[in-house]
């Protein structure tokens, strides 16, 4: 997603507003704020990504999707007229573009299966518009197939695909409360479809206060990519300004890493600080984290054996120290055992569950934007 400084900054309070204020109107007032989630586990020093090279060719200006392998990565645009995957080496080089003609609405994330074939995660909404989103498979040489998918509770925007063990596509949700739903097929998905979605479980995002990004300190309420690991026994989930990495236990269950329901405490947060507009998040199969920004010119930046971040043996029992409860990153909400999770943004706890930084936080964002007269508005085509 790109943005521009534009006059329409009624786009961005109303979106906000509706999200975080909206939940107490039925009681006539906010609720209270809940006691802070525990913060994420981190390494008493976290890690610093490192600048390996600078997206310099025109053509890669708005990466949004990103996948890795030990000397090539993979990286789709977000938007555009067909569907185009660009194949650079590790010195940010150019390599080939391989192009389908599918016409894609807006292309946001990508992803791999193990056996080549690329997904790209055609998810982006932020209008709030579309009866469904779609996933493209793609195998070079191959015209792609197009998948449908249909939300259970409406339109939601969304920037983040994993892929399980399986292949099984989840979506994460991008949202402006920072409480974001995880959604997978329902059933097997078929072609053209559509196939239903199901919310299987909830990532609630919370201020970290590190800089970067397009809207300041809302960027790390906002989920903008995902990957999985080589191996399957890592996510990253990404914002503006921080990646989080989610073991994942041994049965491969991405939801009950990424809502706390699997051993292995919280996840890992990785500052990402200074990126424009970071987006795009892999891993290479040495377990090196990737991330990458919009616009022409941005550094690509690793951060090496990520991974061993949360599969090192210390980290089985965690420290009091990184147990300890604290004010900034991401909490978890699981669903029940019959899976279903309330709509978003429709009951008090969602606004209760932000804490009091986040509320604090996001009423200096939103003021922020009213005064400059940002708007959110995505650069595409009619």
């Amino acid at each position: 997603m790109r943005f521009r400084w534009t006059a329409v900054a009624a786009a961005c309070l109303l979106t906000a507003g509706t999200g975080l204020f909206g939940v107490a109107g039925t009681a006539g007032a906010v609720p209270a704020p809940a006691a802070p989630a525990p913060a994420p586990a981190a390494p008493a020093d976290p890690p610093g990504p490192q600048t390996q090279c600078a997206l310099s060719d025109p053509v890669l200006d708005e990466v949004s999707g990103l996948v890795a392998d030990d000397d090539r990565w993979y990286a789709v645009n977000d938007g555009g007229d067909d569907l185009r995957l660009y194949e650079l080496d590790h010195g940010c080089g150019l390599r080939d573009v391989l192009v389908d003609p599918a016409v894609p609405y807006d292309v946001e994330d990508l992803g791999r299966t193990a056996d080549g074939t690329f997904w790209l995660a055609d998810i982006g909404d932020n209008r709030g518009a579309r009866d469904t989103v779609a996933m493209h498979e793609l195998r070079p040489g191959e015209p792609s197939t197009l998948y449908r998918l249909t939300y259970p509770d409406g339109a939601h925007d969304a920037e983040a695909l994993l892929l399980d063990r399986d292949g099984t596509p989840h979506i994460v949700t991008k949202s402006f409360t920072g409480r974001s739903g995880i959604y997978r097929p329902a059933e097997t998905m078929r072609s053209p479809g559509p196939t239903p979605l199901e919310r299987v479980g909830d990532v609630q995002m919370r201020p970290t206060g590190t800089p970067g990004g397009p809207v300041g300190a809302m960027g790390a309420l906002l989920i903008t990519g995902g990957a999985v690991s080589h191996d399957g026994r890592v996510i990253a989930l990404r914002t503006y300004t921080d990646a989080y990495l989610y073991a994942v236990p041994d049965d491969g269950d991405l939801v009950r890493a990424l809502t706390g329901a699997a051993p292995g405490g919280e996840p890992v947060r990785v500052p990402l600080p200074d990126e424009p507009q970071g987006e795009a998040i892999a891993f290479q199969p040495d377990g090196t984290l990737v991330s990458m920004s919009e616009g022409v010119g941005t550094d690509v930046r690793v951060v090496p054996r990520a991974t061993s971040l949360v599969t090192d043996a210390e980290r089985a029992e965690p420290s009091s120290e990184t147990a300890s409860p604290g004010p900034s990153g991401p909490a978890h909400e699981n669903t029940g055992s019959d899976g279903a999770v309330p709509d978003e943004g429709a009951e008090p706890d969602d606004a209760a569950g932000l804490g009091a930084g986040t509320w604090a936080a996001l009423a200096a964002a939103i003021g922020v934007a009213a005064a400059a007269t940002v708007g959110l508005v995505r650069r595409r085509r009619t």
